[in-house]
């Protein structure tokens, strides 16, 4: 199945502002449907493409690379040849798919964007760790851009409710509620999203099999067990750290403060000896890192702790059938729970996972912040997110709680309202319940989230 995706504007974009001058890089996750939406945009854009795989590229194409740069005429004809295409000046794009298999490829896109023939789109995961470019010099004739699993906005569009993205918006736009039967359908519409992901072959399965979740989760874990296998392949000095961090995601996630605890994995760990392994994951793009923001002022990175992070998963499907076992799902009937919202333990981590994620795919780096009080030798503050509208001018922040439950106290974030509300733009909780506001401070539903 091919789903609409949002990056496809940005394609045309990236075609009609650049004219051959840049080729275009696509970063993401595995799965998450990079080749399908570059190959689609190929037919639509040009009049003809080739995709080169180089998960299975053949000796003559990569020896085209090796040996023929110096003379394009012969490497555009090899590879026209080989792959039974023909190539319009102009008028075509060449295809470099899990280019990370083969840097030398990536190194070749100065020569061939200098020549100016055809345009050229790369697709990879996993490009910026050492042993994809350490003999390769990174080409500057590249606009990099990231792509993500499907958002809500992305599902909605699968699921033939356009017009419900649509009325969200505009409720949000205008500041008022959803007429209450339609928010009911739209939480519905989330939850489903909450269980089947964004991972573009779970959302098919779902569709194909009468939106069988059972069918859905088959799938994810299968992506779940690719995931592993990758990280089996990575340099062993790091390996056993990376593949005990991914093992207890969502152990982390179903504590109070959600973050990563090193002693748990490891006695007497710093996070010194963890950098390799967070920098894996954040490359990889199979999980999302949110730092602890010290001091909530112009520039949160500026003040971020690198030793007090959260680690997310970069799709909440995965993480609901990364947190239970097949046999947990199907005993304790857990999707019919939290469709139904009767999920008595670990939704609050799903729904703040399922934020994360969003406020990503939204271009945002988020962070948390938290106030030790010395006094009561606890945390008084606990914020979920803190996101920036990165002005310079007039730099402003947005704190973010997020709630699963119907009942909740918002304690933390008036005192943090209290603290900092000179910079504060605006603050929002986000829940269950239908949009309002109280006090100064905003509530969306969880579907809204997309529109932040």
């Amino acid at each position: 199945m091919i789903f609409k995706r949002k990056i496809y504007e940005r394609l045309v974009n990236w075609k009609t502002d650049t004219k051959g001058t840049k080729a275009l890089f696509i970063e993401g996750a595995r799965r998450i449907g990079k080749s399908t939406i570059v190959e689609e945009f190929a037919k639509k854009e040009y009049k003809s493409y080739i995709v080169i795989d180089f998960n299975d590229a053949s000796e003559v194409v990569k020896d085209a690379f090796l040996n023929y740069l110096q003379d394009l005429d012969t490497f555009f004809m090899i590879l026209s040849t080989e792959y039974r295409t023909v190539l319009y000046p102009g008028e075509s794009v060449l295809i470099f798919d899990e280019i990370q298999q083969f840097p030398k490829a990536r190194q070749s896109i100065k020569r061939l964007v200098k020549d100016g023939r055809f345009d050229y789109i790369e697709t990879g995961s996993l490009v910026s760790i050492r042993e994809n470019v350490q003999d390769i010099t990174i080409p500057s004739e590249e606009r990099k851009i990231q792509m993500y699993p499907m958002d809500f906005e992305e599902f909605c569009l699968a699921m033939g409710e356009e017009e419900m993205v649509h009325y969200i918006r505009k409720c949000f736009e205008e500041g008022v509620p959803l007429a209450e039967k339609l928010h009911h359908s739209a939480m519905l519409l989330y939850r489903q999203y909450l269980v089947v992901g964004g991972m573009p072959q779970s959302v098919a399965a779902y569709l194909k099999n009468g939106r069988s979740f059972q069918k859905a989760d088959e799938e994810k874990r299968d992506i779940l067990a690719l995931y592993r296998d990758d990280i089996m392949k990575i340099e062993a000095k790091y390996q056993s750290k990376v593949l005990s961090i991914f093992d207890q995601i969502p152990a982390f996630l179903s504590q109070h403060e959600k973050r990563v605890v090193l002693s748990d994995i490891e006695q007497g760990a710093s996070f010194s000896k963890f950098n390799d392994t967070f920098f894996w994951l954040d490359n990889s793009m199979i999980a999302n890192e949110c730092f602890n923001c010290r001091e909530p002022n112009v520039g949160l990175s500026m003040n971020e702790d690198r030793t007090y992070l959260k680690c997310y998963m970069g799709d909440t499907g995965l993480l609901v059938s990364h947190a239970f076992t097949e046999a947990e799902i199907e005993t304790e009937d857990l999707y019919r729970q939290l469709i139904l919202g009767r999920l008595s333990v670990n939704e609050g981590m799903i729904f703040e996972n399922a934020v994360m994620q969003a406020l990503v795919c939204n271009g945002y780096k988020p962070f948390f912040y938290t106030h030790y009080n010395t006094e009561k030798h606890r945390n008084d503050i606990e914020i979920d997110f803190l996101i920036s509208n990165k002005s310079k001018m007039r730099y402003r922040i947005y704190p973010i709680e997020v709630k699963s439950s119907e009942k909740y106290s918002i304690t933390s974030l008036k005192r943090f309202i209290d603290k900092f509300e000179a910079r504060i733009g605006q603050a929002y909780v986000i829940d269950t319940k239908n949009f309002r506001k109280k006090e100064g401070i905003v509530y969306i539903p969880a579907y809204m989230a997309m529109c932040l």
